[in-house]
């Protein structure tokens, strides 16, 4: 692996790079990085070649069905009917046409929401830090690097505090490596012993730093192994399901089409004629383009979610929004506004005042929350980093005995990043005379079991609950002074420190978080708040919002949950409203619990740890203000606002865009099925065969087009927010649509049928063309009654889905051309109807219109008899 690398950035010297890459420990400037960028590419792995558009246009014609309607044409135009064929050809063109522009918008959709995931990355440009698309990073660019984060190109380290990086990726070592800044003289060095380097795509675990970019794009040492890997787009299960169902239609269009071949023969229809017949029946009714909608109805849902400030990152999360029963969120920032306030300032009075901190005792807590922090200024004088430190320093800002000199006159010498085992940060400060300043910050119970004046701690713990049963937030700090000889510090750093205070904080619950679970409990969706902080805080927010109703509301601690086994949890885990302390990597184990008991999950997260519980849930989703690089990959969608409330409003969307999937689906097939009972049944009745084979590929193609497409836009029913979450195995033809497929499609046959009949018998010579409108008006008439399954289309009003409208509209324009205009009319094979025929064509189809408002009518008395027996 080292000999790919085209150089070796570890045995030289960081003043040499800085020279090699024209840059300085400040970065770049604008315009160089814009120079560079033109020379170097953008920094990212290449795709695998795609496909040109005229080679996705001509794989439309790749369809086992279309190769024999070619065929079947070509035959037909040699035996003397050019005519049909001609026709024929153009038809499959026209459909090959839809085909290719419904492919390339789905990949277009899928291109944007890629774009829209890509990560971002902190860089020094023009001497300050900015936050740009790690794609647009170059050779000499300086990053700056955070636990959390995923590197974002090939780096030399140049300055670091305890930094670890996970390498698996790269090199398959299980344990974080810990880097540092010395020059390796060894050029063979294997990678995963170059410990002054960082490498794309691998994950910082612990502590901070700075990189010299070295590499980018393919030139990085992950790029080299990305030549010979292409991801593959996800295929998502509604689309593995209706492929399915696809193949097995197939077989049995397949078997009725030969029966209709063999019917008609035996009759003694043109065998031309009836091979032509079966197989436009069989172009008609088999929806193979089926998935292909799907997907543009998927993408577009995604990039309507974006709006929402929900975005996509794994498609088939749009399709299982619906089928969320657990919202398992974290507290600061998703259900609360993340804008601490200090409420409460209380200093210890120190019984053992040191001289070797040039402070006076009561500022010395004032002194802690200035050093023992890491926000930065941004050029226009805000504060950025942690809210919770964002907070501190502000309140310590506003106190007159603060003195804005301190960070300068206590140099930071060495740190201990917080993390969510220790619950603990730790900096080490430099007084004089060779001695240290040690100052920690934390959880009032991790830092009582390191300080030393018990009766302090003692006093403060009781306080501490005071607050945090009121809601409020507690952070403590201690203190402890070392005497450091040779410049060496002690290995156990926080262990006999000096209680200093404490200091409780409320982050104000989001106002329309309320709302937002309420909205959840309505809709059979039990939302669950997972926080770090104390039990008593947590229970007062959750009581705040909705979240605790009543004694039957359960919380659990992270101890109670360590101590308890699988079998106790899970007996437990429906109940449970809130966690409280506990540890990132135990929301693994609540998600797999609740998975255990059939429910289907999401789950929150920012941090590192957050990632293997986001993978495993259902729907993982990761904060997008706050999230690190890793919670994000490993995510299915990120909440760009870090709101409670736009989880719900994903999961309402969601469910609108599977609802109209379900209307697609319903609509198409009970078309298809209408044209196969129609062609199927007429021989067996003694009819004649009621349309040409352009007559059936005609409806396919325009009636299955604008109007299918145009019930995406149709919007969320009044009740789709208090029905129960839909079961993700339950299938697509559940709750009565494939009962629907079935009856709907024999009425509109047998409608078309009676009309061909009817006009048979008295003589009448435009039968056919009656037929062929009957079925295409029928079909209209199906498209706007579905719009629900329950409220009535007068409910609903014809004005509130006007694409549909338009398409119903430009439809029913069409098929009057074929019937008037009279060069469409050879072409077609029509004649022109009387007022009279075309007046009967519309009303047989409004039968099907009133047919289903009457199934809806039954629906929603049977939904009413069934509340009422729920309820009494």
């Amino acid at each position: 692996m080292s000999d790919s690398l085209e150089d070796n950035w570890h045995v030289q010297k960081i003043e040499d790079l800085f020279l090699r890459f024209q840059t300085s420990e400040v970065g770049l400037t604008t315009q160089q990085a814009e120079l560079k960028i033109s020379e170097t590419g953008p920094n990212l792995l290449k795709e695998k070649g795609k496909k040109s558009k005229w080679l996705m246009f001509l794989l439309q014609f790749k369809d086992v069905m279309i190769v024999t309607l070619i065929v079947a044409a070509i035959i037909s135009g040699i035996v003397g009917d050019l005519k049909d064929t001609i026709v024929i050809l153009f038809i499959i063109l026209l459909n090959a046409v839809v085909g290719f522009v419904q492919e390339y918008r789905a990949e277009k959709a899928m291109e944007a929401l890629k774009k829209l995931a890509l990560t971002n990355t902190k860089v020094f440009r023009d001497r300050v830090v900015k936050q740009i698309p790690a794609s647009f990073l170059v050779p000499g660019d300086i990053v700056q690097l955070e636990a959390g984060d995923i590197v974002p190109a090939d780096l030399r380290i140049i300055e670091l505090h305890s930094l670890k990086i996970d390498e698996s990726s790269l090199t398959g070592e299980a344990f974080p490596v810990e880097k540092n800044l010395k020059v390796i003289g060894d050029p063979k060095t294997p990678i995963g012993d170059r410990y002054n380097l960082a490498f794309k795509g691998t994950v910082i675990n612990y502590g901070r730093g700075k990189g010299l970019v070295v590499a980018t794009g393919m030139n990085t040492a992950i790029g080299k192994i990305a030549e010979m890997l292409q991801e593959e787009e996800a295929v998502t299960p509604l689309q593995k399901r209706l492929a399915h169902f696809s193949k097995r239609l197939s077989f049995i269009v397949l078997g009725i089409c030969v029966l209709i071949f063999v019917s008609g023969y035996f009759r003694g229809e043109d065998p031309i004629k009836m091979l032509l017949t079966s197989i436009s029946v069989a172009v008609a009714a088999i929806p193979e383009a089926l998935p292909a909608v799907i997907t543009i109805a998927l993408a577009l849902g995604a990039k309507n979610l974006v709006k929402k400030n929900a975005l996509i990152r794994k498609l088939h999360a749009v399709e299982t929004l619906g089928s969320v029963t657990f919202i398992c969120t974290d507290k600061t920032g998703t259900l609360t506004q993340n804008k601490m306030q200090v409420v409460d300032y209380s200093p210890v009075g120190q019984d053992q005042p040191s001289g070797h901190i040039p402070v006076k005792d009561e500022e010395l807590l004032l002194l802690a929350i200035s050093l023992n922090q890491d926000t930065e200024e941004n050029k226009d004088g805000d504060l950025l980093g942690d809210p919770t430190e964002i907070a501190l320093l502000t309140y310590a800002f506003e106190q007159p005995r603060f003195d804005s000199t301190w960070e300068d006159r206590f140099e930071r010498i060495h740190e201990l990043p917080f993390d969510s085992d220790r619950k603990l940060m730790t900096t080490v400060h430099e007084l004089e005379r060779g001695f240290v300043l040690v100052i920690t910050k934390g959880a009032i119970e991790s830092i009582a079991e390191i300080c030393i004046n018990q009766k302090a701690i003692a006093e403060a713990v009781k306080n501490a609950e005071s607050l945090s049963a009121n809601g409020r937030r507690v952070i403590a700090y201690a203190y402890r002074i070392i005497e450091v000889e040779l410049g060496s510090l002690p290995e156990r750093l926080e262990e006999n420190l000096i209680l200093l205070g404490i200091i409780g904080m409320i982050d104000p619950p989001r106002e329309e978080a309320r709302k937002a679970v309420a909205d959840c409990l309505k809709a059979g969706i039990k939302p669950v708040m997972i926080t770090g902080d104390h039990p008593l805080t947590a229970k007062a927010i959750a009581g705040e919002l909705g979240i605790i109703t009543g004694p039957s509301d359960l919380m659990m601690t992270g101890v109670e949950l360590a101590n308890l086994k699988e079998e106790d949890f899970e007996k437990q885990v429906h109940d449970i409203r809130v966690y409280a302390r506990v540890s990132p990597d135990q929301k693994l184990r609540i998600v797999k619990a609740l998975q255990n008991k059939n429910e289907f999950v999401a789950m929150t997260g920012d941090g590192v740890n957050d990632a293997p519980a986001l993978k495993r849930a259902n729907i993982g989703i990761a904060m997008g203000i706050t999230g690190t690089d890793v919670s994000k990959e490993s995510s299915h969608m990120i909440l760009l606002d870090d709101n409670f409330a736009t989880i719900v409003q994903a999961v309402k969307e969601g469910r609108r865009i599977f609802d109209n999937i379900r209307r697609f689906i319903k609509y198409v097939l009970t078309c298809n099925t209408a044209e196969i009972w129609t062609i199927f049944l007429a021989p067996l009745i003694g009819l004649p065969i009621p349309l040409l084979p352009l007559h059936i590929l005609w409806i396919n193609l325009v009636t299955d087009g604008l109007p299918g497409l145009a019930l995406a836009n149709e919007k969320a029913e009044k009740d789709i927010m208090t029905r129960p979450p839909r079961h993700p195995s339950e299938s697509i033809f559940s709750n009565g649509l494939g009962v629907h497929v079935l009856w709907v499609g024999l009425l509109m046959g047998g409608i078309s049928l009676s009309v061909q009949a009817w006009a048979v018998h008295i003589g009448n010579a435009h039968w056919q063309t009656m037929v062929f409108s009957t079925l295409c008006f029928s079909q209209m008439a199906h498209v706007l009654v579905i719009r629900s399954d329950k409220y009535s289309l007068f409910q609903q009003g014809l004005f509130t889905n006007l694409p549909l409208l338009g398409a119903v509209v430009l439809t029913f324009a069409l098929q009057l051309m074929i019937v008037y205009v009279p060069f469409l009319q050879t072409i077609f094979s029509t004649q022109a109807l009387s007022l009279n025929e075309l007046m009967i064509c519309i009303l047989s189809a409004s039968i099907i219109l009133l047919a289903v408002e009457v199934e809806k009518f039954f629906k929603r008395v049977n939904r009413k008899s069934n509340n009422i027996k729920i309820s009494g």
